[in-house]
């Protein structure tokens, strides 16, 4: 026989039903035990002072008056009962005692609500001696504690000397971190860590944990102050640990840091020093030269020099071009590889501008000099070849009693009659301006400089380079 079998939905509606009579029961065992522990709980952080059964007047203010008369700070308040309605007056040393009055009145059974009149007293004995304490007393706790702040004095002294000892292992730093920069700041930051841990230990073992959160909560907000007041410096101080970590130049580079241009001298703490072209110290802040757009000319030796030449309109530029190029590789110093180029630049009403390009090793040729050099020659070799360089064209507007002097052929009085008379060329020696060596001048002052120099420098041939 076949068995019977439910419909699909048949089975998935009994399915349901099943899940929500269980999810009800759970509700149901859970409502009541939340609520009991909610109960429990309330009941434990508000104590009902209990009284007699029969709750009179007389018998709340007898028994509030009572606790009150236990308790030092509040023994001078009075207190008046009237149909459950509580009045205190009287006089308490602080306003913490008034509140505590109010609350300790609240707490009794049979109190409808309480009118605090209480008035805090401007005594300074009242007002001091909270604060202060008993003398007497103060003293022997003092005595009676005398070993256990000796205890704490030896353990925070202890951990301050291990910080001390180990800031101070300048070999286990450098062995850790290679950059001379961060070992000065690691190591000063732990011995600082150490010191705060040593203050904690001991202030723990005093039992004054909470003095402690008051002082650290009072170092935070003047540090945050001091740090708002101090943020530039923090900001070059930041620059100088990322220049350090990732250096983006080494000693004796040739560089242009925005408009500055010099030799690097050194990476201090707290500026980058440069030797500038004319042989002057040059001193940058590192905020400055971490944000700034830096220029190497060392990095890569081969550097390209640009120049312009006009030319006739009536003259042949393309012809003009290939002239000036054969001269330029020509030259000693003008590299190969890459090849000079030439092209025309524009052309105007009686001009033809050619601009023409090349390259030299910086390592080998002074690269003003050379780029000085190229300029004469190509000019040179053009006027050779009958090329005409354009002069400067202008127009003169003569008064009438000069146009008259021109036309009747007499120069005015105070005027000399001139003619061009060409002067023989002397025999110059110029082996001394086309020598285009690189001029290392700057190199030895910077070297002599470095060599001399007792202040820190962060640039270090073992730190990656950008």
């Amino acid at each position: 026989m076949n068995s019977l079998q439910l419909p699909t939905c048949a089975r998935s509606a009994a399915s349901n039903v099943k899940y929500a009579v269980l999810v009800v029961l759970c509700l149901v065992w859970l409502v009541p035990i939340s609520v009991a522990q909610t109960s429990d709980t309330s009941e434990d952080l508000n104590p009902i002072i209990q009284t007699p059964p029969a709750v009179s007047d007389a018998s709340i203010k007898s028994r509030i008056s009572a606790i009150f008369d236990e308790i030092e700070s509040l023994n001078r308040v009075t207190v008046e009962v009237n149909h459950g309605v509580v009045r205190l007056a009287g006089e308490v040393p602080s306003s913490s005692a008034v509140a505590r009055a109010e609350d300790l009145a609240l707490r009794v059974n049979g109190v409808v609500t309480v009118e605090n009149e209480i008035d805090r007293s401007l005594s300074v004995e009242d007002s001091a001696t909270p604060f202060f304490g008993d003398p007497s007393g103060t003293w022997g706790s003092v005595v009676r504690a005398l070993p256990l702040y000796g205890v704490a004095l030896g353990v925070f002294l202890t951990i301050a000397l291990i910080g001390h000892l180990v800031a101070s292992w300048r070999s286990f730093w450098r062995w850790i971190l290679p950059n001379p920069f961060l070992v000065e700041l690691v190591s000063g930051a732990f011995r600082i860590v150490l010191l705060l841990v040593a203050l904690v230990v001991a202030m723990s073992i005093l039992g004054a944990t909470t003095v402690m959160g008051t002082i650290l909560g009072g170092a935070g907000v003047i540090g945050l102050a001091i740090g708002i007041s101090v943020r530039d410096t923090l900001e070059n101080y930041i620059s100088s640990i990322m220049l350090s970590v990732r250096q983006p130049f080494r000693a004796n580079e040739h560089v242009l840091i925005d408009e500055y241009e010099g030799k690097v001298m050194r990476l201090t703490s707290r500026a980058t020093v440069l030797m500038t072209m004319d042989g002057n110290h040059l001193r940058i802040p590192n905020s400055t030269v971490f944000k700034a757009v830096i220029l190497n000319y060392t990095r890569n030796p081969e550097r390209r020099f640009e120049f312009d030449l006009g030319v006739d309109a009536a003259d042949d530029p393309v012809a003009a071009m290939q002239l000036g190029l054969d001269k330029l590789k020509s030259l000693r110093f003008v590299l190969d590889h890459p090849e000079p180029e030439a092209f025309i630049q524009t052309v105007g009403d009686s001009n033809i501008i050619l601009h023409f390009m090349g390259w030299v090793d910086q390592a080998q040729t002074n690269f003003a000099k050379g780029r000085g050099l190229a300029i004469a020659a190509t000019k040179d070799v053009l006027e050779e070849a009958g090329f005409t360089l354009p002069e400067p064209i202008y127009r003169l507007r003569f008064d009438s009693g000069v146009e008259d002097a021109l036309k009747s052929g007499k120069p005015e009085i105070g005027t000399q009659q001139s003619a061009d008379v060409r002067r023989p060329k002397p025999h110059v020696d110029t082996r001394e301006a086309t020598d285009v060596a690189a001029d290392n001048t700057l190199d030895e002052k910077v070297a002599a400089e470095r060599a001399n120099n007792t202040e820190d420098d962060l640039l270090d041939e073992q730190s990656p380079v950008e």
